[in-house]
């Protein structure tokens, strides 16, 4: 999953249950999203958490806006 913050960065995240996670979030729990206002922006269901923190991990190491954004936009393939 993809969160926006409020200071126009971005969170790409993996998790089992996304609900549960987005509520952790929401209640300031995590230092990353702390009173950064996290909206979900995107979100895609792999087969296994593994594939899901394996692409988390591949568009973390990119480190480029411009690819998260495509990827939001539907313009770039959530994979490598």
């Amino acid at each position: 999953y993809i969160l926006l913050m409020n200071n126009d960065k971005y969170y790409v995240g993996s998790s089992k249950n996304i609900d549960k996670r987005m509520e952790f979030h929401l209640s300031g729990c995590t230092y990353t999203t702390k009173n950064k206002d996290p909206k979900l922006v995107f979100s895609k269901k792999f087969d296994t958490l593994k594939d899901a923190r394996c692409r988390e991990l591949f568009i973390k190491k990119m480190k480029s806006k411009k690819v998260i954004e495509q990827i939001i936009a539907g313009n770039r393939e959530w994979k490598k």
